[in-house]
């Protein structure tokens, strides 16, 4: 593995107020959230298919310091016949924010949901058990995101491991439409013109099958479509960070941009949620 120091640069933080022991970095705001960056430089170490057992080696992404402790750390899988690099614009971007971020490549580009899922699992055992990075990762605060086929196996994923902290399919295609044993709490994403994964017979379903009791959010994009989370985007990286803020580090400063909802406009189709939240 190669690790590449400082690729990012950016001012980095510190560790948050003493009453929560997993914040990290400064009071966010609106203007925080929606940078390309975020306050912690970032490093990268690339991951061989060679040295990995259970998915296809990828990418970690980790905040640069060793100041201000252990950090929450995510599992990125891409969709149908893609690979890391369709959503490696993730890792720099969450990571920069405050968490070790693993963008992973699958057995093979063709594999399904359920498999995605174990992959994901996977990446984030060997992230916390193997990986040059695992001291820097705290293994009680791990969630797992994907686009399209990975975004069904983000909610295998949390099916499979109740423990996980939160979970975001992004424009999520399965063909189990119900999810009411998830335990996690869930983001999901959806386009309103998607084509590949209509809302209305994948994100809408995913979303109202999840347990009432759960904390869960539906975020329909405007303008959008299946394949917008492949590239950079301001609006899934704004509620992405807040939701893995909120529920992997419990940080309750980040509940302010989940909680009133979002309301509509030229980015949001649609948001749906129930808050406020509990977890």
């Amino acid at each position: 593995m190669l690790a590449v120091g400082g690729l990012i640069t950016a001012q980095s933080g510190s560790a948050g107020a003493a009453e929560n022991p997993y914040e990290r970095g400064p009071a966010p705001t609106v203007s925080s959230i929606e940078a390309s960056r975020g306050p912690y430089a970032v490093s990268e170490t690339r991951v061989s298919s060679l040295s990995v057992t259970g998915f296809g080696g990828g990418t970690i992404y980790y905040p640069t310091t060793t100041a201000d402790g252990t950090f929450g750390a995510v599992a990125v899988s891409p969709g149908y016949t893609a690979t890391q690099s369709s959503i490696s614009w993730l890792g720099p971007r969450l990571a920069s924010q405050g968490f070790v971020v693993f963008t992973i490549d699958t057995l093979t580009t063709l594999d399904q949901p359920a498999s995605r899922g174990g992959q994901l699992l996977s990446a984030l055992d060997y992230l916390t058990q193997r990986s040059s990075v695992r001291d820097r990762v705290d293994s009680g605060r791990l969630g797992v995101m994907g686009h399209s086929m990975g975004g069904g196996g983000t909610l295998e994923a949390a099916k499979d491991r109740p423990s996980l902290q939160a979970a975001i399919p992004l424009t999520g295609w399965n063909l189990d439409k119900t999810w009411p044993e998830l335990r996690t709490p869930t983001l999901v994403v959806g386009a309103d013109g998607d084509t590949v994964a209509p809302v209305a017979t994948h994100s809408e379903p995913f979303y109202e099958t999840l347990p009432a009791s759960l904390d869960k959010a539906y975020l329909e994009l405007n303008n959008a479509t299946h394949f917008t989370p492949n590239t950079s985007n301001t609006t899934i990286a704004k509620y992405s960070v807040s939701w893995l803020k909120r529920f992997i580090d419990n940080d309750q400063r980040y509940e302010q941009f989940l909680c009133p909802l979002p309301r509509p406009s030229t980015t949001i189709e649609e948001y749906r949620g129930n808050c406020p939240h509990t977890s």
